[in-house]
C-alpha cells in the first residue's frame, strides 16, 4: 500500500503537464495564424484596395466654385510711408478784446459757423452810452464849425477861432470812433468759417481779455505734416500725390498732395519735414487724428495680381491658375517670384503669364489638379484702377 501512493502522484502530474503543453501550443498556433492573416492582409489586399481607388475613374469628381482674375499690366505706383498727424488748415483761439458780463451765448460746441457769425456778446449798456455822448459832441462841433465859416465869409470871427473849432470837430470825430470800436468789441464774431470747439462760458459768467471763449478750426481741408528720410529730399515735391488713411475710416481713402518741404535737414535723424494738404469736404478728419500717408512718387506699367491670390508657402510663394485640360477646368500650382506692392496688388516677375487667370476666392478649397468652375471673372487685363481695389477690400495699405 505505502508503494502505490508515489506512482499514482507520479502519473497525476504527468497528465497535468501534458495537457497544459496542448494548451499553450494550441494558443500559439492561433497566435500564429492570426498573426499570418493581418499581415497578410496589409501586405496584399490593402495595397488592392489603394490601387482600385487610385485607378477608379474620375467621371464622379464635383468641380469646385473658385473665383479668378485675369493677371495683368497696371500702373503700380512707386509709394513711400509716412505718418504724422492732423492740423485744421487754421485754428484760432477765440477770446474777447473787452472785459465784461456774458449776456449772451450765440453757438454751441460742434457748429458750423460763417465768417463774421455773431459768438458771444457782452454787456454793453455803458459803451451804448458813450457811444451816444461822443455823436451828441460831434454833432455840436460841427455846427459850431459852420456857424463858425459863415462868420469867417463876413470877416466877423478870427482865424484862430476858426481854427480852434475845427480842431474840435476832429477830436469828437475821433472820440465817437472810440466809442463806436469799444461797442463793436462787446460782440465776439468768427474770423472765419470753421467749427467751435468745447466752451465753458454760459451767459451772467465775467470773462477777461485773455480768456479762451472756444476754439474755431477750419477743417474744410488739412494739413499733415510728417518726416521722409533724408534719400528722399531730391524726389519729393511740391504737388506729389499724397493718400491718407485713418483708422476710424479704414474703408476710405483722403486724397491731397504735398503743399511745402522744409529747407533743412535734421543731423541728428538725417530726415527732412513736408506738409501735406488732405481734402476733407465733409469735415470726416479731425485736428489731431493719426494719420497713415502714401506718398506716391511715380507710377510704372508692371504684371500683377491681386495679394489675396498669392499664397506663402516657406521662401518662394505660389498661386493657382486655372487651365482648361479634357474639356474642363483644373487647377494648376504656379511658384512665382514677386516684386513691388501697390494698392492691393503684387508685381509677378517669375510664375504667370499676361491673361492667366488666378484664383482669388476659394483657395483654400482647391489643390493641384482640381477640377473648378469658375464665376465672376473679371474683364480685360489692366482694365482696373489699382486704387480702386484697395477701397473696395478695406482700404487695404500700400506697402
Amino acid at each position: 500500500m505505502g508503494a502505490r501512493v508515489p506512482e499514482t502522484l507520479h502519473t497525476y502530474w504527468k497528465f497535468f503537464a501534458m495537457r497544459l503543453l496542448k494548451q499553450v501550443g494550441t494558443l500559439v498556433l492561433l497566435g500564429a495564424v492570426a498573426g499570418g492573416g493581418y499581415y497578410g492582409w496589409e501586405a496584399y489586399g490593402l495595397t488592392k484596395v489603394v490601387d482600385a481607388k487610385a485607378s477608379a475613374p474620375r467621371g464622379g469628381e464635383r468641380a469646385v466654385s473658385v473665383e479668378t482674375e485675369l493677371a495683368g499690366f497696371r500702373d503700380l505706383k512707386v509709394i513711400v510711408e509716412a505718418v504724422g498727424s492732423t492740423l485744421a488748415l487754421r485754428s484760432v483761439d477765440i477770446t474777447p478784446l473787452a472785459a465784461g458780463r456774458v449776456t449772451k451765448v450765440s453757438f454751441a460746441s460742434g457748429d458750423l459757423v460763417k465768417a463774421g457769425a455773431e459768438l458771444l456778446r457782452l454787456d454793453e449798456v455803458i459803451q451804448q452810452a458813450d457811444l451816444v455822448e461822443a455823436e451828441a459832441r460831434l454833432t455840436e462841433a460841427s455846427h459850431m464849425l459852420r456857424r463858425s465859416e459863415t462868420l469867417k465869409k463876413q470877416h466877423a470871427t478870427s482865424e484862430a477861432s476858426f481854427d480852434n473849432l475845427t480842431a474840435k470837430v476832429a477830436i469828437a470825430k475821433a472820440d465817437q470812433a472810440r466809442a463806436a470800436k469799444r461797442l463793436r468789441d462787446r460782440v465776439v464774431t468768427a474770423p472765419f468759417s470753421g467749427v467751435v470747439g468745447f466752451s465753458s462760458v454760459e451767459p451772467g459768467a465775467r470773462v477777461d481779455v485773455n480768456d479762451v471763449v472756444t476754439v474755431l478750426d477750419d477743417l474744410t481741408s488739412i494739413k499733415v505734416e510728417f518726416s521722409l528720410p533724408e534719400s528722399l529730399f531730391g524726389t519729393v515735391g511740391l504737388g506729389k500725390h499724397v493718400i491718407a488713411h485713418a483708422a476710424p475710416f479704414p474703408d476710405r481713402a483722403f486724397d491731397g498732395a504735398i503743399d511745402s518741404v522744409d529747407s533743412r535737414i535734421d543731423p541728428v535723424s538725417r530726415s527732412f519735414k513736408a506738409r501735406a494738404i488732405i481734402a476733407n469736404d465733409d469735415r470726416a478728419l479731425a485736428a489731431g487724428m493719426f494719420v497713415h500717408l502714401a506718398v506716391v512718387l511715380d507710377a510704372e506699367k508692371a504684371l500683377a495680381v491681386p495679394e489675396e491670390a498669392v499664397v506663402a508657402d516657406g521662401s518662394r510663394p505660389y498661386l493657382f491658375v486655372v487651365e482648361k485640360s479634357d474639356k474642363a477646368q483644373r487647377i494648376s500650382r504656379r511658384y512665382i517670384s514677386t516684386g513691388r506692392r501697390s494698392f492691393g496688388y503684387v508685381e509677378i516677375t517669375e510664375g504667370v503669364a499676361d491673361g492667366e487667370p488666378v484664383v482669388v476666392r476659394g483657395i483654400q478649397k482647391v489643390r493641384d489638379g482640381s477640377m473648378v468652375k469658375t464665376k465672376d471673372q473679371s474683364g480685360p487685363a489692366g482694365s482696373k484702377d489699382p486704387s480702386e481695389p484697395a477701397k473696395k477690400r478695406g482700404g487695404a495699405k500700400p506697402s
